[in-house]
């Protein structure tokens, strides 16, 4: 949407530590997904994780509530910008990364909140993590609404719901698969 870029949170907790064997195949495809949200068609940009190599951290990684009691100091979640719905949609249900979401209850618990949130920054606004474990709890508490949001029900800039543009998704993803064929290739090589 003209002048914003869409924020997209999630957030989990793995079946087991990340270096165990138990998670080794989201371990192994996790870099195959940076690179092929960095070669999509509508990505801005994400945040890093502070320490490691990669881009710039967007704050302080923050939690929400749901990793209290869990046994784990840290959590499989990432945050990023995408130009629009249509954008994230192609990328998150299409390719590298739908490969991934069809081994996920492999690697990870089940969970009673959301997977992701969604909210739109005005255009050159960076989310922090913060921001993110913020609006996943209140998409828990208070259901969907234009401050926190999901695929299923979302709404734009200005508050109105939208519905998404399925043929728009279809053709984004179509574009983005002629330029991730060799992530892809190697993906479906990678034990689930």
């Amino acid at each position: 949407m003209r002048g914003h870029h869409l924020a997209i949170y999630n957030f989990g907790l793995h079946v087991d530590d990340y270096e165990s064997p138990r998670v080794e195949g989201f371990r192994l495809r996790e870099p195959l997904n940076f690179e092929a949200a960095n070669r999509a068609e509508g990505f801005i940009g994400r945040s890093g994780y502070e320490g490691e190599p990669g881009p710039e951290s967007w704050g302080e990684k923050a939690y929400p509530r749901f990793i209290a009691g869990s046994g784990f100091a840290d959590a499989p979640s990432s945050l990023s910008l995408w130009s629009g719905l249509e954008a994230l949609m192609a990328f998150t249900y299409n390719g590298v990364h739908a490969d991934a979401l069809k081994h996920a209850r492999n690697w990870n618990q089940r969970q009673a909140w959301p997977a992701l949130v969604l909210w739109w920054v005005a255009e050159g606004t960076r989310p922090l993590w913060a921001d993110g474990a913020e609006r996943l709890e209140h998409l828990a508490d208070h259901g969907p609404s234009p401050r926190a949001f999901t695929f299923k029900t979302a709404f734009c800039p200005d508050g109105n719901t939208v519905d998404i543009d399925r043929e728009s998704v279809k053709t984004i993803a179509a574009r983005n698969a002629t330029g991730q064929q060799d992530l892809l290739a190697v993906a479906k090589t990678l034990k689930a």
